[in-house]
């Protein structure tokens, strides 16, 4: 488009004519202006034209795209069932063999003809459930003595403390829980089914008198740390009373644990690690940790003592700070992070333990691995520009994730000469320039992340991905989803303990239901959740 103003026809006297002047270059500058204009134009087509060509590339056509057939359609688009060939899972198991029977029921045969010769059973087996109210009342024996004091039978453990027995309590929190069904939904079925309960009882019930849960969902973590080479961590939001907060999650194949907190800071990541500890220790390990922060060197003689310093608690630690007169919040906050992680080394996480995360800040201690799906995620959300930028893309990419796959490998047989040769091709991979600068920027972010990528070429039991941690605290977020934000700091202690002990649960191959039965009829026949983690560690 040509937006060019044509000058009028004027004689060489009328162009110099005083008021003609003026004029003249008004219409040049806009004439400038119009043809910037259709360059900026032209410009933003090219780069519109380049947009729809990546979005028809990423879509998988260069045309319209096609509308597949309905479904519901049937005809020679629908393909053929290969012959002789079932679908996956459905070959039928022998049920009875495993199957406990309850009650058995004969079916005669009425007006059976004379003669007949009876042939026996044919056995046909009909599972159900009886859902249905069990109440029943305690006669509690009284006895004056004659010295005058009254004596009174004892209820059994199970229900102390209230009108619910177990299998109803255990229901109730298995509901909850497991099923994720809500108190007002819990409420209605409980009464269509003739159970006389109150909204307030089922709270109780699923937030108040869990200390013997609290205390087992504390135990989970310290075992879990004790016997883990590594663990997976990662948070999510978690609002509680109408405020931002944040749970955390810890765990490998073991364990699950989860907290929630006001904070994801690495202060409150380190009294996480302390597993219950309230302590604050500085001795050689917090020295070392504090030698690799900013902290002013002047202050490191301060906090440097001759024997290993234990503070009991928060309140004695701050006025140990204030006595040494640090008051710079930075540097209390540093002194802090190396007390904080005194106090782990020192109750007996192995300092070798290795932490995959995805490369979140406050998790960045001890041995520290990262995530290579969250890593190569910065390479897939690059938009190339044209054939030559999505070429090089691709080929990156291709070449990242044939270096992961054998890496897998490597895990399973890991050889010294595997090892160097592993590292050169990362060294290539990640220093070779190609013509996307965006792909440039990424890849050298990546490349100053060597060591933490590569920790399984030192550690190949180690996992290359934080998918454990991804997938577990999914339950989580599903909880968040259904019931919302927690109100009460019982509400909010509760969530954490039971989404934990579940969790671990499934990791040891328990039914959580026969745990919760296990637990609140106190039927002891299931070990401390900790003790069935050190000993799946132990086995082979």
């Amino acid at each position: 488009m040509n937006s060019s103003i044509p000058l009028p026809d004027l004689s060489p006297s009328d162009r110099l004519h005083p008021a003609v002047l003026p004029l003249l270059d008004v219409i040049r500058q806009q004439d400038v202006r119009l043809q910037q204009q259709d360059q900026l134009l032209d410009e933003f087509r090219e780069d519109l034209q380049r947009l729809k060509d990546e979005i028809a590339y990423l879509k998988g056509h260069k045309t319209k795209p096609k509308i597949r057939p309905s479904a519901l359609e049937k005809g020679d688009s629908e393909k053929p069932k290969p012959k002789g060939k079932s679908r996956p899972g459905s070959k039928k198991r022998k049920k009875k063999k495993t199957l406990e029977i309850h009650d058995t029921e004969r079916i005669s045969v009425p007006d059976v003809p004379p003669g007949s010769k009876f042939k026996g059973y044919q056995e046909y087996t009909v599972q159900d459930i009886e859902i249905r109210p069990h109440n029943t009342r305690y006669l509690i024996e009284r006895w004056e003595t004659p010295d005058g004091p009254w004596l009174s039978g004892v209820l059994p453990e199970s229900i102390q403390g209230g009108h619910f027995g177990p299998t109803l309590v255990s229901y109730i929190l298995y509901q909850y829980n497991q099923c994720h069904v809500t108190q007002p939904l819990l409420l209605e079925a409980l009464h269509e089914w003739g159970i006389d309960i109150s909204a307030g009882q089922i709270d109780r019930i699923l937030t108040e008198d869990k200390v013997s849960f609290h205390a087992e969902k504390a135990g989970v973590l310290s075992a879990g740390l004790s016997v883990s080479d590594y663990i997976h961590v990662d948070d999510t939001g978690a609002r509680h009373q109408g405020k931002n907060g944040y749970c955390t999650h810890i765990g490998n194949e073991f364990f699950a644990w989860f907290e929630s907190t006001n904070s994801k800071s690495r202060i409150n990541f380190l009294q996480l690690l302390r597993a219950g500890y309230e302590d604050y220790v500085l001795d050689e390990e917090a020295m070392e940790y504090l030698e690799s922060t900013a902290i002013p060197r002047s202050l490191l003689p301060v906090l440097r003592s001759d024997s290993p310093q234990h503070l009991v608690d928060e309140q004695a630690w701050q006025a140990h700070l204030d006595g040494l007169g640090i008051t710079t919040p930075r540097h209390r906050q540093l002194a802090t992070e190396g007390a904080l992680l005194g106090s782990v080394l020192f109750h007996g996480v192995p300092k070798s333990l290795v932490i995959v995360s995805d490369d979140a800040g406050p998790f960045n201690l001890l041995e520290h691995a990262l995530c290579w799906v969250h890593a190569e995620r910065t390479i897939d959300k690059i938009i190339p520009y044209g054939e030559a930028q999505r070429q090089a893309l691709q080929e990156t990419r291709t070449q990242i994730w044939q270096l992961y796959k054998d890496l897998k490998a490597y895990k399973d047989h890991p050889t010294p000469e595997d090892k160097t040769a592993l590292a050169d091709r990362f060294d290539t991979i990640f220093t070779t320039p190609t013509c996307n600068t965006p792909l440039n920027l990424a890849l050298g972010r990546l490349h100053a992340n060597k060591a933490e990528l590569l920790l399984v070429l030192e550690r190949p039991e180690i996992p290359l991905h934080n998918n454990l941690s991804e997938r577990d605290i999914r339950e989580y977020v599903k909880r968040r989803k259904i019931s919302g934000s927690t109100r009460s700091e019982k509400g909010r202690k509760a969530r954490d303990t039971f989404i934990s002990l579940k969790k671990t649960c499934r990791k040891l191959g328990l039914s959580f239901w026969k745990y919760l039965q296990d637990r609140i009829g106190h039927l002891e026949g299931i070990p401390p959740l900790p003790e069935l983690i050190r000993q799946q560690a132990q086995s082979p």
